[in-house]
C-alpha cells in the first residue's frame, strides 16, 4: 500500500466511503475497499471507526446532515415571517430530497439501504428536522400568526402530513406530473390550519 502524504481524517474516510459505496453498492463495499481508495491499511480506517457498522452509520449521518444544515438557515431566519419560513422550509426539504434521488440514483439507492440499517442516524435526523419546524411554529405562535397550543406537536403533525414529499419511500412519486401542485395544496392546507383565526 502506497503511503499517503495527506493526513488521514474521519472526513477523508467518509468521502472515500461515499465513493466506494457509489462504485460497489452497500452489499459489496468493504472497509478494505475504503482503505485501498485512501492508500492506507484497513487498520488505519478502524482507528477512526471501530467497526464497519460504525463507518456506515457515520456516512449515513453525514448524508442526512447535509439536508439538516441546508434547512437550518431557513428555520433560524427570524427576519422573515414564520409562515414564509415554514413554506420555504418545506419547499427546500422537498427539493433537497428530490435532488438527492434524481442527481445520483445509485448513491440514493445505496443510502436507502444504509438508512434502513441505521442505528440512530435516522432518528436523530428526524428529531433535528422536527426541532427546526418546532422553532418556526413557536415563532408563529409568539408573533400571533399561528394558533398552536403545542408547537412541538404541531411541528410533528406538519412533518408527518408532508411525508409524501420528503420520505425516501415515496421518491418515485416526486417527479410525477402534478407532484408540485400536490405539494402546494398540502402546504396551503397546513398553513391555513395553523393560522390564528
Amino acid at each position: 500500500m502506497a503511503p499517503t502524504s495527506e493526513t488521514l481524517t474521519a472526513e477523508r474516510i467518509l468521502e472515500a466511503t461515499e465513493e466506494v459505496l457509489r462504485r460497489h453498492g452497500p452489499a459489496k463495499a468493504t472497509v478494505v475497499d475504503v482503505a485501498r481508495a485512501l492508500g492506507v491499511s484497513h487498520g488505519s480506517v478502524y482507528r477512526h471507526f471501530r467497526t464497519k457498522a460504525a463507518l456506515r452509520e457515520a456516512v449515513t449521518k453525514r448524508w442526512l446532515d447535509r439536508t439538516s444544515e441546508a434547512l437550518a438557515g431557513i428555520a433560524a431566519d427570524s427576519g422573515r415571517a414564520p409562515e414564509a419560513r415554514l413554506r420555504d422550509w418545506l419547499a427546500a426539504l422537498f427539493e433537497a430530497k428530490r435532488r438527492k434521488a434524481g442527481d445520483d440514483p445509485e448513491l440514493f439507492a445505496t443510502y436507502m439501504v444504509l438508512t434502513g440499517e441505521s442505528g440512530t442516524a435516522v432518528g436523530e435526523h428526524i428529531a433535528d428536522l422536527t426541532g427546526q419546524l418546532t422553532a418556526i411554529v413557536a415563532a408563529g405562535v409568539a408573533d400571533g400568526s399561528f394558533a398552536a397550543p403545542d408547537p412541538a406537536a404541531a411541528a410533528r403533525a406538519v412533518f408527518q402530513a408532508t411525508g409524501r414529499f420528503h420520505d425516501p419511500g415515496y421518491f418515485r412519486e416526486w417527479e410525477l406530473p402534478g407532484a408540485d401542485d400536490d405539494f402546494t395544496a398540502v402546504t396551503d392546507l397546513l398553513l391555513q390550519g395553523l393560522r390564528r383565526v
